[in-house]
């Protein structure tokens, strides 16, 4: 006998039914036949299965809420996204249950557990992390998982995404097309999958001009404004700096522009950016000459409808859906 126990997934596997059924037969849902629940509880004896906590809070009944997880609400993309997402779903007598992981995935897991003991009927997430194990046990308990913005390893589930790479390529090359050769790049986190996909795209409008990638005016660190602050200022020191920059995201290029307009005025006439993230002071940014804007809208909408659909075929085999959404470069009339 196991020394801990199974996980409702490998009960449903070894009774040969779906986890919604295993579900049932501990909810004592007059629904399952006599034969099949035998099956079951036979399984749960056999692999030592044990009920926890939040496995006792599996309902058959809809709470016709939707919980919704985010690394931070600071920002207005997080937010436009929960915004799109809530006026779909309430157009389905959904309402939101908003979580922040705070960029930690000790949070992520801690607040996914609270989500799933709300009786919540999905979860959308904007990950914090790049490995999935965390989430398994939402799909354990026939939760249905969506991801947005960014997608992470170890777990198959939905997820609604932008062409990070293309979008990327197509800013650097616009600086490249204006005549800059030396092109410096502050990003993310290279395991969160959406930087990692803004560098190769960086990295091969780079090469396919026939350009060096400068690996010393190259950081990664967390997306964050003191983050493109203080990368802005310690490349800038350097001597021979770039002056056209591809930067990651909208909080590291307030950040870069920040330090540009408090401390390097004089050497900021003849820097330009081109970054990801088109936001309505975008036009703001002095030293942005192109964005890439991401239609966040669109990506809660979808979002939306793809958790509605998992809801209303909770007892339904499918196959993962990663849809990939198209970025627009936006030009700037600075410099």
């Amino acid at each position: 006998m196991r020394s801990q126990g199974a996980t409702i997934r490998e009960v449903a596997e070894y009774a040969q039914v779906s986890t919604a059924t295993v579900s049932r037969v501990l909810n004592d849902d007059p629904r399952v036949i006599d034969s099949t629940k035998k099956k079951v509880l036979e399984a749960i004896a056999k692999l030592n299965y044990k009920v926890n906590t939040v496995a006792r809070s599996l309902k058959t009944n809809q709470t016709k809420t939707i919980g919704v997880m985010a690394p931070d609400l600071a920002g207005d993309f997080f937010m436009y996204i929960a915004e799109s997402m809530d006026k779909e779903l309430s157009n389905h007598g959904y309402s939101l249950v908003v979580c922040v992981s705070h960029d930690s995935p000790e949070e992520e897991a801690k607040r996914l557990r609270h989500l799933a003991e709300r009786l919540v009927d999905g979860v959308v997430v904007i990950p914090a992390t790049s490995t999935g194990k965390h989430f398994s046990f939402l799909q354990e308990l026939n939760i249905p998982l969506v991801f947005v913005d960014r997608t992470v390893s170890d777990i198959k589930a939905d997820s609604v995404l932008v062409e990070n790479e293309g979008g990327a390529f197509e800013a650097t090359r616009a600086l490249i097309n204006d005549g800059y050769k030396r092109i410096g790049y502050i990003g993310g986190l290279r395991e969160l999958s959406i930087f990692r996909e803004r560098y190769q795209g960086y990295e091969k409008a780079m090469e396919s001009a026939g350009f060096a990638v400068e690996k010393e005016f190259v950081r990664f660190f967390p997306p964050t404004l003191p983050f493109g602050y203080h990368a802005m200022e310690e490349m800038l020191r350097r001597e021979n700096s770039p002056d056209a920059w591809f930067i990651g995201n909208a909080f590291m290029h307030i950040g870069a522009t920040n330090y540009l307009i408090s401390e390097a005025k004089n050497r900021g006439s003849s820097v330009v950016f081109s970054a990801f993230d088109e936001m309505p002071y975008s036009p703001l940014l002095v030293y942005c000459r192109y964005s890439v804007q991401q239609p966040i809208a669109e990506m809660g909408k979808i979002a939306a409808r793809l958790i509605l659909k998992r809801i209303a075929e909770a007892d339904e085999p499918y196959e993962p859906q990663e849809i990939r959404l198209k970025t627009r470069l936006i030009r700037h009339n600075q410099q």
